[in-house]
């Protein structure tokens, strides 16, 4: 008996297992870098599910150790989000300025809606706003056309409280398998976030269009505070973005220069005790010569300028 291995034709992207297998581009940073690191912020406090926004059910990851009814509202864990927009953005915004760089916001639109100094405060560092969305959501649930509409509100509120609109997109619960074909047809976005599948910048083909995708993780990410298994203290969160620096730097010096990704949330690392970590491995960076801090869209535009005939995957 001879088995065949068969695959199926589903809407949406085909998967890649190769990538750029044995062969990544040679990459040259600007300025010689051997590595690009994009600190990216999401910026959602205000859009998450809540009853004070009419749906019925708390969100979760509040770090409170109980789960309360879905039925009650819970106002502890709405306070732990209201830490996040009231303080702990705060806090990153002036680290940020003390080290004069420059970084990416997942802004879901609602969120700055909400809270405009926020919105005038990103404006004013020169961060980019990527659109995190119209507001937290599941687009798998929503219509094309839904999605669609959503996507258009999200464009036209950044307009509005940002005075920009945004060039990338990141979904906060994970795309649909129309997102990116309505990025596309939508025009204006030089690039999605929607993937975890690389340390490289890569292109996709889309209706026949080329586009791109700057790949995130979750890796270096501070969302492990809230989701056991995962980092215990800021230690940890620093020993782990410490190593994948200091590793992905070894292979960058060795002729195959990365990027790097650190997903941020300020109700989470906006705690002091937890900044004091990010702080630390920000100086750790500052510290070697040839880390490239930048934002994302950066990335992409540089990517588009210097790789602009690596074949699409």
């Amino acid at each position: 008996m001879t088995l065949r291995f068969s695959v199926t034709d589903v809407p949406g992207p085909r998967r890649d297992l190769v990538g750029y297998g044995s062969a990544p581009p040679v990459v040259q940073w600007p300025g010689g870098a051997k590595i690009a690191v994009n600190i990216a912020v999401n910026a959602e406090e205000g859009s998450e599910v809540s009853f004070a926004s009419g749906d019925g059910r708390n969100e979760g990851l509040g770090e409170i150790p109980y789960g309360m009814s879905a039925e009650y509202r819970d106002l502890c864990v709405e306070s732990i989000y209201e830490y996040g927009a009231r303080a702990g953005i705060w806090r990153l915004l002036r680290l940020f300025e003390e080290y004069r760089l420059r970084t990416t916001f997942f802004a879901a639109a609602v969120a700055l809606e909400r809270n405009r100094e926020v919105a005038e405060w990103i404006g004013r560092g020169g961060h980019e706003v990527c659109s995190h969305g119209w507001r937290w959501e599941e687009p798998w649930l929503l219509s094309r056309d839904e999605e669609r509409e959503h996507i258009q509100a999200a464009i036209a509120s950044f307009e509005h409280t940002v005075g920009a609109r945004p060039v990338g997109w990141y979904c906060r619960y994970g795309p649909s398998v129309h997102t990116r074909e309505l990025l596309v047809e939508e025009g204006g976005f030089v690039y999605d976030s929607d993937s975890y599948a690389d340390d490289l910048p890569y292109y996709v083909s889309v209706g026949g269009a080329r586009h791109l995708v700057v790949p995130y993780t979750m890796v270096y990410n501070d969302v492990k505070f809230a989701m056991p298994p995962g980092m215990s203290s800021p230690t940890d969160f620093f020993d782990v973005c410490r190593r994948g620096l200091d590793e992905l730097l070894r292979e960058g010096r060795g002729g195959h220069p990365k990027m790097m990704s650190i997903g941020l949330h300020p109700r989470w690392v906006g705690q002091a005790g937890r900044t004091s970590a990010l702080r630390e491995f920000i100086e750790h960076a500052l510290g070697e010569s040839d880390v490239w801090f930048t934002t994302r869209e950066e990335i992409a535009r540089f990517w588009l300028a210097e790789h602009p005939d690596v074949p699409v995957r």
